[in-house]
């Protein structure tokens, strides 16, 4: 193992992460629901991002070795108890993990599902709330699911203890130490809804899909297992490549293209017919390999694409959002955007991507400045327009078949 494994070995000996030897702890049964790798078997890595108060919970999730952080966060509550936000699988190594700051920290009185649309974050929240009976579970509004519409209970949600989270966030029995807005956008098949969490006392902003940050390097809970990063690393099927520092970087930075445009401009895809014959130089050719099969080629620039997107780490809006969902509501989203960024935060932490992003509000509010008709590119920072082409074509075809609705004008 190189010196990367060793040190994430060692930091998380530190955390307490007694089970790393034993595989069933990372056992998750039920992952055929949402059937994304890292399927049956997810590792947690817990981290403390401000002392005593906010801890996040780190597993994978994603498809084709395309593998990005899902994350929850739990919350000290002044009077003991915690709060947390988008519970994550509760494996038995995750619940022990809990169950340690539980010890030290009092019981959990709080779960949020802080969104209605993100199948990767509800489907998690019934089983995490069946391991810890006392707490109260509250949702964003407009829950719904797909192909057929349930009701929360028969989604394993507890009944008499799930309630929808007020629209005024003073009447929640959490309201002393945070507010909170809630962002919902009728998509016409379902809605699009996001709960922004404000911690007053540690100045965080807890936030799920609507803004993330990417990181140069690839987050330690990827750094359990290289092979994504080491797969991705590669330029064709028949490389074989060194478990290092440099390629475990490079397999990041293309899994971030992939993750967030699904086909970036620097992104060339092999015709059938060449993809099989190189399948047939692979090195291995097992299940874990997709026998040998590697469709992929990256043009020369593609470390420039991966820099336009991470814009040296300035807090955006995903691409999905950006062309499918957000235009579907300005108004709503832009009067969100600002009611949050009149909190007074320094950090945010998202679901996904960097676990903590130094930022403030006014970085948070130019984010959102795509959506607006006056503001200058440089203030608004905005992706590449070669490498949306893909999403935008996408959109297209949607609206083209009546699943989505055109865009609504800018502001």
């Amino acid at each position: 193992m190189n010196s990367l494994g060793s040190q994430s070995r060692v930091e998380l000996q530190d955390r307490g992460m007694s089970s790393l030897n034993n595989p069933k702890d990372w056992s998750w049964p039920f992952w055929a629901a949402v059937p994304l790798y890292p399927y049956g078997r997810r590792r947690t890595l817990r981290k403390e991002i401000v002392q005593d108060t906010i801890w996040t919970f780190d597993q994978l999730h994603g498809i084709l070795y395309t593998i990005v952080p899902i994350r929850m966060t739990i919350v000290k509550l002044s009077a003991g108890g915690l709060l947390v936000y988008a519970p994550v699988a509760p494996t038995t190594e995750c619940i022990r993990l809990v169950n340690e700051l539980v010890a030290k920290h009092g019981e959990v009185k709080y779960i949020l599902l802080p969104t209605s649309s993100g199948l990767e974050h509800k489907v998690f929240v019934g089983p995490f709330a069946r391991r810890f009976p006392q707490a109260q579970v509250f949702v964003a509004p407009h829950q719904w699911s797909f192909p057929f519409n349930l009701p929360l209970s028969w989604l394993g949600f507890p009944q008499k203890r799930t309630q929808e989270l007020p629209e005024d966030s003073s009447l929640a029995p959490f309201a002393l130490e945070f507010d909170y807005a809630i962002l919902d956008i009728d998509l016409g098949r379902g809605a699009f809804a996001e709960v922004a969490v404000f911690h007053k006392r540690s100045r965080t902003l807890l936030v799920t899909d609507s803004i993330l940050s990417v990181p140069v390097d690839p987050p330690e809970i990827l750094q359990l297992d290289p092979y994504p990063l080491l797969f991705h690393a590669r330029d064709n099927a028949w490389e074989t490549i060194k478990d290092n520092e440099n390629n475990r970087r490079k397999g990041w930075q293309r899994i971030s293209l992939f993750a967030l445009y699904f086909r970036p401009s620097a992104l060339e895809v092999a015709s059938i017919g060449q993809m099989f014959r190189d399948a047939l130089k692979a090195p291995q050719r097992s299940l874990k390999t997709y026998f040998g099969l590697f469709p992929f080629r990256w043009q020369e620039n593609w470390k420039q694409a991966f820099d336009a997107l991470r814009g040296q780490g300035r807090p955006f809006v995903a691409p999905i959002l950006q062309i499918l969902i957000f235009p579907q509501g300005p108004s709503q989203v832009l009067n969100w955007a600002d009611t949050v960024a009149s909190w007074d935060f320094q950090q945010i932490i998202p679901c996904h991507f960097d676990a903590l992003i130094k930022a403030n509000p006014r970085q948070f509010r130019q984010a959102f400045a795509f959506m607006e008709k006056n503001l200058s590119s440089s203030e608004s920072q905005p992706l590449l327009e070669e490498d949306l082409k893909f999403i935008q074509e996408l959109e297209a075809g949607l609206v083209k078949r009546g699943i989505a609705t055109p865009a609504k004008d800018k502001l």
